[in-house]
């Protein structure tokens, strides 16, 4: 039973993804919650393509925060969550489409387990083919388990495609789910700090999971519940500024949850001649 002042808020992070964001808020207006009152906060990271000014003539009912300077992902997320009262947070990637009743699944699935306190849908691509959203805790040998599987999950090798295709098909707990589509309590995000603002971009979610289940709550996976997510599109249009970003993340990461590792990793990094500062 929803208590009396449970609220939802769904905060949208965008930066340059004026058609994208525009086709997320309209799958909102089509397919809005029915579960719990909401309200809908676009965070604009210093847009230059006008995605404010559309959000402003196109979605009056959309709460815009306008920030000054593209201040990341983790930290424009966190000012939506500040700016927010409701009991039940969503983040919602600009580059996703929600069907019908997929937010309420996500709700009901979340209200209905006490051990989570994190939700995560299964995201699919607009074919409907499943991505790998979750996993392991991030480290050394995981990370690299994780890349591998993902990489031989699309190529269809029969195996491994098997394998993960049973796993997106459970409802599980896991280490982390993706921040493309991720519901929390409010008080699990407060407890746990919110999102680490020295990721800009990139594993913040990870870590957040992982703050969450420090306060000892649960992730959980929640198959029967998809989202559309059009993922690559900022890696496709700036790939060396989106590479550059996941090396500063990685090294951020490891410096705090592996920290013996980190020297390792920037020296590996040096190695190969990859460049990670702005």
């Amino acid at each position: 039973m929803m208590r009396a002042e449970e609220m939802l808020a769904i905060i949208i992070v965008s930066f340059n993804a004026r058609a994208d964001l525009d086709e997320c808020l309209a799958s909102l207006h089509a397919h809005p919650p029915t579960l719990t009152p909401f309200e809908i906060v676009v965070v604009d990271n210093a847009s230059s393509d006008g995605s404010a000014q559309m959000v402003r003539d196109r979605w009056p009912s959309v709460r815009l925060i306008a920030l000054p300077a593209n201040a990341g992902f983790a930290a424009a997320n966190n000012a939506g969550i500040r700016a927010t009262s409701g009991d039940l947070i969503l983040l919602l990637n600009s580059d996703t489409v929600v069907p019908e009743q997929a937010i309420d699944g996500l709700v009901a699935a979340l209200r209905a387990d006490p051990r989570a306190g994190i939700a995560g849908p299964r995201l699919i691509d607009a074919q409907g083919v499943p991505e790998l959203s979750f996993g392991r805790m991030i480290g050394p040998f995981s990370e690299l388990r994780q890349k591998w599987l993902g990489r031989l999950y699309l190529r269809r090798t029969p195996i491994i495609a098997t394998r993960v295709e049973r796993s997106l098909r459970r409802r599980a707990y896991h280490d982390w789910v993706s921040g493309a589509c991720l519901l929390v309590w409010r008080a699990e995000a407060n407890a746990a700090g919110l999102l680490d603002e020295r990721y800009f971009m990139y594993l913040e979610d990870v870590d957040f999971c992982a703050a969450v289940r420090a306060q000892g709550k649960q992730v959980l996976f929640v198959p029967d519940v998809a989202i559309v997510h059009l993922r690559g599109r900022s890696r496709a249009a700036a790939p060396e500024a989106t590479t550059r970003a996941y090396r500063r993340s990685q090294i951020a990461f490891y410096a705090k949850h592996h920290p013996a590792w980190a020297p390792w990793l920037r020296a590996y990094l040096r190695l190969r001649g990859v460049t990670y500062n702005t």
